[in-house]
């Protein structure tokens, strides 16, 4: 529900402020997993990617995002869930290989992967 509100509002204010470019966005299939990989400049990529791409685009996002103390914690941790995001724990390989079985798993759904 959150997610259907905030692909509703965000995209047309922020193609509106930001001007953001995609280019190769013809190259993604419109059935079957889908890799996308930016070149990551900053963090806005994980913001401006499902923005411009139409289906949903699940993040595999690291776990401090999530894990975060306090009110900014919080937020933190209800956006990224609210859009999807699979934490993944850098720090703990056993930890990242879950976070990485739920990519794959997300793939043969045939859903995007970001």
């Amino acid at each position: 529900m959150i997610f259907r509100v905030l692909q509703a509002v965000i995209p047309p204010v922020a193609k509106a402020i930001f001007r953001p470019t995609v280019i190769g966005l013809d190259n993604v299939p419109r059935t079957g997993g889908v890799i996308l990989a930016s070149n990551h400049l900053s963090f806005c990529d994980s913001f401006f990617i499902p923005v411009m791409v139409k289906p949903r685009v699940t993040f595999l996002a690291k776990a401090e995002y999530f894990n975060t103390p306090g009110i900014k914690g919080r937020l933190s941790r209800m956006f990224f869930a609210a859009a999807g995001q699979v934490p993944i724990d850098r720090d703990d390989a056993d930890a990242a290989r879950g976070a990485l079985r739920t990519g794959v798993r997300i793939l043969r759904k045939g859903e995007l992967l970001a």
